[in-house]
């Protein structure tokens, strides 16, 4: 979609276009066939327009509950947050009288920003840009947003601004579908902070979950790990007044947060054989490096010092850790295995593994179940060693 389309789209014909579109319910496979039937009533562009929209909506429901309001492009929409993510970033900067959203895209950041407080979208790109005010204007904080084009590679119209003020910035870490891992072949490169922090001290930014903690490291901000639901999502580097401590993990719909409070640990863990019960620890602890410290808040022990399974003999629910009771453990032997899970009738088994060679799909057919119970197999190791750890199919899940 170009911005003459977009344009249009937003016309009352456009928003027929665009209702019509949207009752068909298009996919991409069945995106031809409707192309074809719209276009007897509109021109192509205005076609292709509403069904492109309507096609973005539906992908998009699962990062927000107004998709069916508002516009995106498809690169937008990948890199979009999930809604729950933006509104928690938002919380944490709801305390300044402006926030600038560098990079702002469509908005779903914006957007967020405005129900606390005046925000300023910046960005090169026209077609966004208008989207990101239509989104707005949907959002009803039309009134709380303002909308710059600008190149954020270039000095920017707010220098020399005074106030309390904070950006949070979002740059391109795609190109021509592609993940870019390193933080200096983001679009912008982080360095560009640099150049910032002398006029905007307080910044949030960004980064792919992914991100290599080294890099980030010169920076002296807080890194936090979010995750959603179980599901690792992205991380923001906080600076300035943001900053808190130096490591943090967030689990999203909990609100809840593990942090390294400013102290590095020095001791390891003890390590311990499975003992009653295993604890998986989520995603975000594991990035963030605060699987340490969450063994020691419910006194748990390693296995082994390189892989993060904690285990203990008592059950501690905690929302940083999944939870399972183990049944057996032994060191792992494929005949072993096979004769155990045949005596215990398993028709079928979760593989879950943690420093194993092994594939799952593989190991599950040279398994050969039979039977009507289940079981989740850890392949793991102790002491360096390999095991395997079988648990009940139910993990004893704490509340979200």
């Amino acid at each position: 979609m170009n911005y003459a389309a977009f344009r249009a789209l937003l016309t009352p014909q456009g928003q027929r276009a665009l209702a019509m579109a949207s009752a068909l319910h298009p996919t991409e496979e069945s995106y031809l066939s409707h192309f074809q039937a719209l276009c007897r009533q509109f021109e192509p562009a205005l076609a292709q327009a509403a069904l492109e929209t309507a096609i973005l909506r539906r992908r998009a429901k699962s990062k927000t509950p107004f998709a069916d309001c508002l516009y995106f492009t498809r690169e937008a929409l990948e890199q979009a947050s999930h809604w729950e993510l933006a509104r928690y970033r938002a919380e944490r900067m709801k305390m300044f009288e402006y926030i600038f959203d560098l990079g702002c895209s469509i908005g779903g950041d914006t957007l967020a920003f405005a129900q606390h407080c005046f925000t300023v979208g910046i960005d090169r790109d026209l077609l966004r840009l208008r989207m990101a005010q239509a989104n707005a204007q949907t959002m009803s904080v039309g009134e709380r947003v303002c909308l710059i084009r600008a190149d954020l590679t270039q000095p920017l119209p707010f220098w020399g601004k005074r106030g309390y003020w904070a950006a949070f910035f979002d740059p391109a870490r795609r190109a021509e579908g592609r993940r870019r891992f390193h933080v200096e072949s983001y679009a912008p490169p982080l360095s560009t902070l640099r150049h910032w922090q002398p006029f905007l001290p307080h910044l949030a930014v960004k980064l792919s979950p992914a991100v290599a903690l080294s890099e980030v490291v010169p920076y002296q901000g807080e890194v936090e790990f979010i995750s959603f639901k179980g599901d690792l999502k992205e991380a923001v580097l906080w600076l300035g007044d943001l900053r808190s401590c130096s490591r943090r993990a967030t689990l999203l719909p909990a609100g809840v947060s593990l942090t390294d409070g400013n102290q590095v640990l020095q001791e390891y863990l003890p390590l311990s054989p499975p003992a009653a019960y295993l604890y998986e620890p989520d995603p975000a602890v594991l990035r963030a490096g605060l699987v340490q410290n969450l063994a020691r808040m419910i006194n748990a022990a390693q296995m082994d010092d390189e892989i993060a399974y904690l285990t203990a003999e008592h059950a501690f629910q905690t929302p940083f850790a999944r939870l399972w009771k183990i049944e057996s453990w032994f060191p792992f032997q494929l005949k072993r295995l096979r004769t155990y899970l045949r005596q215990q009738r398993v028709g079928k088994v979760t593989i879950k593994k943690r420093g194993s060679p092994l594939q799952p799909e593989a190991l599950r057919q040279s398994l050969r179940l039979r039977g009507d119970q289940e079981r989740v197999l850890f392949l793991t190791h102790l002491r360096g060693e390999p095991i395997v750890v079988i648990a009940l199919p139910s993990a004893e899940d704490t509340p979200q």
